[in-house]
């Protein structure tokens, strides 16, 4: 297998429900679980972030490169022709590779999910030599972030930033090992943030990071760096397209997230509520008052419910067709991405408030959100 990073044409890739779905099922009690804290994923930066100047590029590598490593992944796949004619083995081996940064001392990496998916064994070597067998403790194929464990201590940490601050035009700067070029270091600028149309992954549950940073097969994984020295992403797909020139980060708020969810459980969790979404702008909303004999909507741009999936916890909280979404707990919506992270931000089990129009009068409906169904 090539060196891990995904290629991302333009067609349009289903989120959990369908290509504008959120998603869940009530949860039994009146009252809410109590939360335990989340688990430690990280380690506190050692030092004070760099101040943006002169060779800021190079301080910054050099404070974040020594945490970035390799990752060499071998699985155990079938070989038809070998079953059925006897024509090699019965197994082949197919490798991959990507990247991975260090966030505890004790050995905690993060990296892709679809650097380690289905491997049998996982390598970690460090910019130093160091190479430490590796165990993934558990991967989430939606926002494409996992979680890989060596037995070691003291080693190098990267400092994570904030990536709800980032702003377009702000330095980016790549560290990776594409195409199997160790510890390579490519810069560019921010280009945009809260990116949801971009059709990568499994839908519309991460605000990506948008780079001009060259990225390339074996940079998944690996970490976008700001000028301050810290992580502010994890780089996961790149634009397949004539000059194009484009790669997409996960924001490593969220990452640190699931990461958390991750180590505490063995995987992540996502909140469904049960409906199908879409953008309502005025010349839509003429032609369906002008088509259906179900409802009449106001002629606005908003977020229109266009179905309710049944026994969810939509339905059961009194969500209807047709009504329109203006805000998830107390945060205004204007698209149905807007909506699954809003709704991705809650947890399962939680109170969520919901505010809807419905006949051109705002109320508030409590939802109950559910797991998320996962793929088997």
């Amino acid at each position: 297998m090539p060196p891990s990073l995904r290629l991302i044409g333009f067609t349009l890739i289903a989120t959990g429900l369908s290509s504008c779905s959120l998603l869940r099922n009530l949860s039994g009690g009146s009252e809410a679980p109590k939360v335990a804290p989340p688990p430690v994923v990280h380690d506190q930066p050692r030092s004070a972030p760099l101040q943006p100047g002169q060779n800021v590029i190079v301080k910054a590598v050099e404070r974040v490169g020594p945490s970035v490593v390799r990752i060499d992944t071998e699985k155990n796949i079938n070989n038809p022709m070998g079953q059925l004619f006897g024509l090699g083995p019965s197994t082949q081996r197919q490798q991959g590779q990507g990247s991975g940064f260090i966030t505890r001392a004790n050995g905690l990496i993060f990296t892709n999910e679809h650097v380690v998916r289905g491997a049998d064994r996982v390598n970690v070597t460090l910019p130093d030599g160091r190479r430490f067998q590796g165990t993934v403790l558990g991967g989430d194929p939606l926002t494409d972030v996992a979680v890989v464990k060596v037995v070691a201590e003291n080693l190098p940490v990267a400092s994570l930033g904030n990536s709800d601050q980032l702003r377009p035009g702000e330095w980016a700067i790549a560290i990776g090992n594409p195409f199997g070029l160790n510890n390579t270091v490519t810069a560019g600028i921010i280009s945009a943030v809260d990116r949801t149309d971009a059709n990568i992954g499994e839908g519309q549950r991460v605000p990506y990071i948008q780079t001009d940073a060259a990225v390339n097969p074996g940079n998944s994984g690996g970490p976008l760096i700001s000028a301050a020295g810290e992580v502010i992403g994890m780089n996961t797909a790149i634009r397949k397209a004539p000059g194009a020139g484009l790669s997409f980060a996960v924001p490593i708020n969220l990452a640190k997230r699931i990461a958390q969810q991750i180590v505490s459980t063995g995987q992540a969790s996502h909140p469904f509520i049960g409906v199908q979404l879409r953008s309502l702008t005025p010349q839509l909303a003429r032609e369906i008052n002008a088509t259906s004999t179900r409802c009449t909507v106001p002629v606005v741009n908003g977020v229109l419910v266009v179905d309710v999936v049944p026994d969810t916890p939509a339905e059961a909280a009194g969500i209807r067709q047709c009504d329109l979404i203006r805000a998830v707990n107390g945060t205004t919506v204007e698209n149905p991405s807007e909506v699954q992270l809003a709704v991705d931000r809650g947890s399962v089990g939680q109170p969520m408030q919901i505010t809807i129009e419905r006949n051109g009068l705002e109320q508030s409906l409590e939802v109950l959100p559910k797991e998320l169904p996962r793929r088997r």
